[in-house]
C-alpha cells in the first residue's frame, strides 16, 4: 500500500510531501470522476511543488464539486495501467465484474469504441469471487498466464470490500503493475447502498459534510426521498414512478417557456401528512433557484382529500417563508373532495389544475413569468 495523508491547506500538503518524501501525488478529494482532466491531479517532484498544486486545487470547482481536501499519495513507478470494476447490474438482476488491460482512459469512451477490449463477467453474489471466477475475469481480460494469479488475489480482495461495505459499485482505475511486478489500486471509487446504512455505522463517520448540498443533507434528516437538480420548477409528487414521469413532462413543457427545467426529485412516498408537505416544501422553497412548485398526487391509499388537508396545513406551518406559487394536480381516490378542500382554503399561492400536462406547463410558465400567477 502506498502512504497517503489528507491536508486542507497547502501548508499541511507541504509538510505531508515532506513526511512522504520523494515524489508524490497530489489528488482532489471530491465525490466525482474525471479529477485528472479537470486538473485535480498533479504529480509533485518537491514538498515546495506540493504546495503550489495544493494551492491552485483547493477551492476549485470540478463538475459542481468544491475541492476542500486534497490527498498526498506517495508516487509509483508506472510500467502498465489496468481497469477493474464490481457491479450491480440491474438490468440483469447479477452482478458483474469489468476488466481491461487499458486502464486510465474513460472506460465509458472504450466501452463504444472497442467493446473487445473490456471483458464483462456476470457472477452469483451468492458465491461472489471465488479463486475460479477470479482466474476467469483475469483471463478473459486478455491477461497472460503468468500475470494471472497476482491480478486474481487483488480481484478477491476487491470483492472482498464490495461485500463487506454493502457496496454497489467499486472501480480501480488505474490498476497499475510496477516496475517491480507488484499490483497497486492507485485510484479508486466506491458507491454504498444506503439501505444498507443500519449495518454500516461507520460510514457516517465517512460523510464529509463541507461537501454535501445543504437541501439534500436537510431532506435526509427529515427521511425525505430528495435530489437537488439544476432548474426552476420545484417537484412533489408521490411514488418514485410518478415523479420520473413529472420530470419528463415539466421538462418538455419548459421548452416553450424559455428552457425552464425541473429543480428537484422529491417522493413524499405514500404518506402526504402536514408534517411531511411542510418538510417537503420547506427543502423545495429553500432552493433560490426554484420558482414555482408543481405538487403531483395521485390519490391511492392515501387519498387526496388528506394530501389536499397536507397542503393547507403545512402552508399554515411554513407561514410567511412560502413565497413561490404552488400548482397543484390531484387525481385518483377522493379527487373531488381534495380539490373542494383546496378551493375553499383559497390560498393566494395555489393554482389548481386537472391534468398533469396543465399543471406542468403552468408550473413552468409561472417560473419563466412569476407575475403572470394571477392571470
Amino acid at each position: 500500500m502506498l502512504a497517503g495523508i489528507v491536508a486542507q491547506t497547502p501548508e499541511e500538503a507541504k509538510a505531508a510531501a515532506e513526511q512522504i518524501g520523494g515524489v508524490v501525488v497530489v489528488k482532489a478529494q471530491v465525490k466525482v470522476g474525471g479529477r485528472g482532466k479537470a486538473g485535480g491531479v498533479k504529480l509533485a517532484k518537491s514538498a515546495d511543488e506540493a504546495y503550489e498544486h495544493a494551492k491552485a486545487i483547493l477551492g476549485m470547482d470540478i463538475k459542481g464539486h468544491t475541492v476542500h481536501r486534497v490527498m498526498i499519495a506517495a508516487g509509483a513507478e508506472i510500467a502498465e495501467e489496468y481497469y477493474f470494476s464490481i457491479l450491480l447490474d440491474r438490468a440483469e438482476r447479477n452482478y458483474l465484474a469489468m476488466c481491461s488491460k487499458e486502464g486510465g482512459v474513460e472506460i465509458e469512451q472504450l466501452a463504444v469504441e472497442s467493446p473487445e477490449k473490456l471483458a464483462r463477467v456476470s457472477f452469483d453474489p451468492n458465491e461472489g469471487i471465488t479463486e475460479a471466477k477470479a482466474t476467469e475475469i483475469a483471463q478473459r481480460g486478455g491477461f497472460s498466464a503468468d500475470e494471472v494469479p497476482a491480478l486474481a488475489e487483488v480481484f478477491q480482495q476487491l470483492w472482498g470490500a464490495f461485500s463487506k461495505e454493502d457496496a454497489t459499485l467499486v472501480e480501480v482505475n488505474p490498476l497499475v503493475k510496477t516496475g517491480e511486478g507488484k499490483i497497486i489500486a492507485l485510484d479508486g471509487k466506491i458507491t454504498v447502498d444506503e439501505n444498507a446504512a443500519y449495518r454500516q455505522p461507520g460510514h457516517a463517520e465517512l460523510v464529509d459534510e463541507a461537501a454535501e448540498d445543504p437541501l439534500e443533507a436537510k431532506a435526509k434528516e427529515n427521511d425525505l426521498n430528495y435530489v437537488k437538480l439544476d432548474g426552476q420548477v420545484g417537484i412533489i409528487g408521490n411514488g418514485a414512478g410518478l415523479v420520473m414521469s413529472t420530470l419528463d413532462v415539466v421538462a418538455y413543457a419548459g421548452e416553450a417557456h424559455n428552457g425552464v427545467k425541473p429543480a428537484n426529485f422529491l417522493d413524499i412516498g405514500g404518506g402526504a401528512s402536514a408534517e411531511v408537505m411542510a418538510n417537503g416544501l420547506d427543502v423545495i422553497l429553500g432552493d433560490d433557484q426554484v420558482k414555482s412548485v408543481f405538487v403531483n398526487v395521485f390519490g391511492g391509499i392515501t387519498s387526496c382529500d388528506a394530501v389536499a388537508n397536507g397542503i393547507v396545513s403545512a402552508l399554515e406551518i411554513l407561514g410567511d417563508t412560502a413565497t413561490k406559487p404552488l400548482v397543484v394536480r390531484l387525481d385518483g381516490n377522493k379527487v373531488e373532495e381534495g380539490r373542494q378542500i383546496l378551493q375553499s382554503a383559497n390560498h393566494p399561492l395555489v393554482i389548481t389544475t386537472d391534468t398533469m400536462d396543465g399543471g406542468a406547463d403552468k408550473a413552468a410558465e409561472l417560473a419563466n413569468n412569476p407575475a403572470s400567477a394571477n392571470k
